[in-house]
């Protein structure tokens, strides 16, 4: 089996199309050399048609083909670093140079035209595709619950919210990825150049590779936009009037909601998928929480394996209320313990809690 292992790793080490990952990574990368293959997409693809024509044609001896299309991108590249300022310019000559050193052959051109033509353009469309906010179909539905089922179902709705929003734009998104995926493999069989299977499976991995980074960073993002909806959403499906944050508070949590209660005094509901490391954010003293006269803020988790004993206890001493599913086994678990059930209340609870407490 090592033998096999160490043998397929010689043939990938010895084709050329190796580095389709690598040219897929240094066209994407923020960090270090500017994310050209998203910032100046239709330049670098007009490029790659150029270089195509190069890397195909015979009019030329293959060390003059190599030159010309380096000399290409080196002038396409300079014209970019020519228009951008300070550390995006930097960036993009780190790129130069690192391009100018991995493209020694004619191969190399030809797998770099291929990276952009068939691995960054069409994984940029794909990424421009997937939705980027997965709350409109999951609204529906809450909507239809609460209809149904009236306010004590809020703990149904919102984790069927969670539950359906996701699901719903993954489908979306894998259908994106496979309708890509096939599109890739009938545009591999019309290359010009040589490639073998292997080569193809490098080609193929490295889209999925790229495409899947990018997504997963899309999905958090919509989880997090998606969520943060809901509470507005409950607000105005019950009629309840919100307030405005209280004056020059600047402590480091975020709250979607805020309503007066008795006296003026405020709280606050914070809708989360979890709490993770935010909770030590969220920290403050009831000293800091009754200078602006809040009262308590209320946090709805929708995934709430991650409520520790300890997150309970420290932040329900400080004010702070946890609204759970009564289904889950989490709520079960911490309703029936004395010293943390104080803190801990159920979603089918929320909206009456709401009601009797605003002012």
């Amino acid at each position: 089996m090592a033998q096999l292992i160490n043998s397929f790793k010689d043939q990938i080490a010895n084709s050329p199309y190796r580095n389709i990952y690598w040219f897929a990574r240094f066209l994407l990368n923020s960090d270090q050399y500017g994310a050209i293959g998203k910032n100046k997409e239709s330049e670098l693809l007009e490029l790659s048609t150029r270089i195509e024509s190069i890397v195909v044609s015979n009019a030329l001896p293959e060390k003059d083909r190599v030159i010309t299309g380096k000399a290409l991108i080196s002038t396409t590249l300079d014209n970019f670093i020519s228009r951008t300022k300070g550390k995006s310019s930097a960036q993009i000559a780190a790129l130069k140079q690192k391009l100018d050193e991995s493209i020694l052959s004619i191969m190399d051109l030809a797998v770099f035209y291929i990276t952009v033509k068939h691995v960054t353009t069409p994984a940029n469309k794909i990424l421009e595709s997937i939705p980027s906010r997965d709350d409109l179909y999951a609204k529906q539905v809450a909507k239809k619950i609460l209809d149904e089922g009236g306010e004590t179902k809020v703990g149904l709705a919102l984790h069927q919210w969670d539950l359906i929003g996701s699901t719903g734009c993954l489908e979306e998104e894998r259908a994106l990825i496979v309708e890509g995926f096939d599109t890739l493999i009938k545009e591999l069989k019309q290359l010009k150049v040589e490639h073998s299977e292997l080569d193809d499976q490098l080609i193929l991995t490295a889209f999925i590779q790229e495409l899947e980074r990018r997504a997963a960073q899309k999905r958090k993002s919509r989880g997090g936009r998606s969520l943060e909806s809901t509470v507005d959403f409950l607000f105005h499906y019950f009629k309840f009037k919100s307030s405005d944050a209280p004056s020059h508070f600047d402590q480091d949590f975020e709250v979607d909601k805020w309503f007066k209660c008795d006296r003026g005094w405020l709280i606050g509901i914070s809708m989360k998928r979890t709490l993770r490391e935010r909770w030590k954010q969220i920290n403050v003293s009831l000293d800091v929480m009754h200078k602006f006269k809040i009262r308590e803020v209320w946090h709805i988790c929708t995934y709430d394996n991650d409520l520790s004993d300890d997150k309970v206890v420290n932040l329900g001493s400080k004010g702070h209320i946890f609204y759970l599913w009564e289904e889950s086994e989490k709520y079960k678990e911490l309703s029936k313990d004395q010293s943390m059930s104080i803190y801990v209340r159920p979603l089918c609870q929320l909206i009456q809690d709401i009601r009797e407490r605003q002012n």
